[in-house]
């Protein structure tokens, strides 16, 4: 096999195994709440510290490896990932795994961009294509496959082994990448700004620590307010300081034109649910209706394969009806899902919840795909680079946001909701923490009403979460029928992987290259 084959092998190693960290941590989560203590705030922090450091780094990551060298900052990246999966596996308490998931957000943050990047300087033009397809396709795989891999390995070993697994994948990755990968740079790359690199990271930390503590702290506590109005400082002055630049990293001039800031807040909002559904569904499959790790992973699979399937068909929905019917439909039966979601039993069993997930997938899968694509298409060739590195970051941190605001809203209906009287207050404080907390209680002592009571509360919390998703799926559906302009996206071929889907976790190749 020639040697630009061996290379794109490594490449698309190295997005399996980012894609899996997306998702393999969530199914996860119930266990490790289990044996570590942590509170719902906490699995909400254990989540999203990947996330965040990601969408905070994607932007400055993608200059630096355009002026430093591409090869050499994809190995960086993958080598920070390893030592971040590293410390995951070594891991005793919750302060640990958040900071290892920090490191492996980072490495991360380095590796999707450039993982499409360096493929230009590998393979000729006619066999461009069909190396972005197998790298974009490694990166939409590994979202259905992290739940069921991650259920695996949790039957057969203790939670660390989902960072285990990384490592001698990431380690193939970047031997391969030393090897087989040539250097390539653009010297005349815009330079990273390092104040707007810091007040994106901040400020999007101080947000997301805001959304979290709400629920524990309250809305007057000091720290929760301070948090707030330091997001708003900090990403004020980030929007300031990036509309001022000559040549900014977040090219905000690029949100004027209709078409692309509302595909843009579509693609957000989507992934926004997504998120936060996949943060939600596991405590429910795991500890209200008694599955065990793989088991979960499975049960999440028809809202994966919806998506999947409707992201096949969105591109030649879109060539015939246009994107605003598309969009608007698929956000339409997301509401739907998500409604129909909302009126979940502890009776209802999983054939219902079934039903609902694969509609949800089927809205996801619609909205996601068109809404990226007829975004970029809006824009003139010579700004696709800074379109998609800002379409990318948005939908990051909407992921962010969704973990965060949904999580943190069921967490404040379930403790709200649970009955713990008669229990010791530490008993009734841990409860309140967690349902996987309340059923470790609740199996200690012999209390099937605590079991009940816990499984009712935490049903209370997730209707309210997908009510919530479902407004503003409809809310925005409305916005996009009314607003949003037909324009097809160009037909011809591209450099994406046109009708695979593929954009669901991985940007189109960079204009930069």
């Amino acid at each position: 096999m020639a040697r630009r084959w061996w290379a794109l092998g490594a490449l698309v190693v190295s997005m399996l195994v980012l894609a899996f960290d997306l998702t393999i941590l969530n199914v996860a989560l119930p266990t490790m709440a289990g044996q570590l203590g942590a509170t719902t705030g906490q699995q909400q922090w254990m989540a999203d510290a990947y996330i965040v450091a990601c969408a905070a780094l994607m932007l400055p990551a993608g200059l630096l490896g355009d002026r430093f060298g591409r090869r050499r900052t994809l190995v960086a990246g993958l080598t920070v990932f390893l030592a971040g999966s590293i410390l995951g596996a070594l891991a005793d308490n919750v302060q640990l795994v958040v900071g290892a998931r920090t490191l492996m957000g980072i490495g991360a943050a380095f590796v999707m961009p450039l993982a499409l990047a360096v493929l230009p300087s590998v393979f000729a033009a006619e066999e461009r294509p069909k190396a972005v397809a197998a790298v974009a396709t490694a990166g939409a795989a590994g979202l259905p496959l992290g739940p069921i891999v991650g259920g695996r390995l949790l039957d057969h070993f203790w939670w660390g082994s989902i960072f285990v697994l990384n490592i001698p994948m990431v380690a193939i990755g970047i031997t391969a990448c030393l090897l087989l990968v040539p250097e390539s740079k653009d010297p005349a790359a815009p330079d990273v700004d390092a104040l707007s690199t810091a007040l994106s990271a901040v400020g999007l930390a101080a947000l997301i620590f805001g959304i979290i503590e709400v629920p524990v702290r309250g809305w007057g506590d000091p720290f929760v307010a301070g948090s707030f109005a330091a997001a708003l400082v900090l990403l004020g002055a980030l929007v300031v300081r990036e509309r001022g630049a000559p040549r900014p990293m977040l090219d905000m001039g690029l949100l004027g034109d209709c078409g692309f800031l509302l595909n843009t807040l579509t693609a957000t909002l989507a992934m926004f649910a997504l998120a936060g559904l996949m943060f939600i569904l596991p405590p429910y499959l795991q500890a209200v209706l008694g599955n065990d790790p793989f088991g979960t992973g499975l049960r999440m699979l028809p809202l994966m394969g919806g998506l999947m399937v409707a992201a096949k068909l969105s591109t030649p929905l879109v060539r015939r009806y246009g994107p605003r019917a598309v969009i608007s439909t698929g956000l339409i039966v997301l509401a739907f899902a998500t409604i129909l979601g909302s009126r979940t039993s502890v009776d209802s069993g999983y054939p219902f919840t079934a039903v609902w997930l694969t509609v949800a997938g089927l809205g996801f899968g619609l909205t996601v795909v068109p809404a990226m694509d007829t975004a970029l298409a809006a824009l003139p060739v010579d700004r696709a680079g800074s379109g998609s590195g800002l379409l990318l970051t948005v939908r990051q941190v909407g992921s962010a946001i969704g973990i965060a605001l949904l999580g943190s809203l069921l967490a404040a209906v379930y403790a709200d909701r649970l009955d713990t009287s008669g229990l010791p207050a530490p008993a009734a404080d841990a409860a309140r923490d967690s349902v996987v907390a309340a059923h470790l209680i609740a199996d200690r002592t012999g209390d099937a009403g605590l079991t009940a009571a816990a499984n009712s509360a935490f049903l209370h919390g997730m209707s309210t979460a997908l009510l919530v998703s479902g407004v503003a799926a409809l809310v925005a559906a409305l916005l996009v029928a009314a607003l949003l302009p037909n324009r097809r996206p160009d037909q011809k071929p591209t450099g994406e992987s046109e009708g695979t889907g593929a954009n669901v976790v991985s940007p189109p190749v960079d204009a930069r290259q």
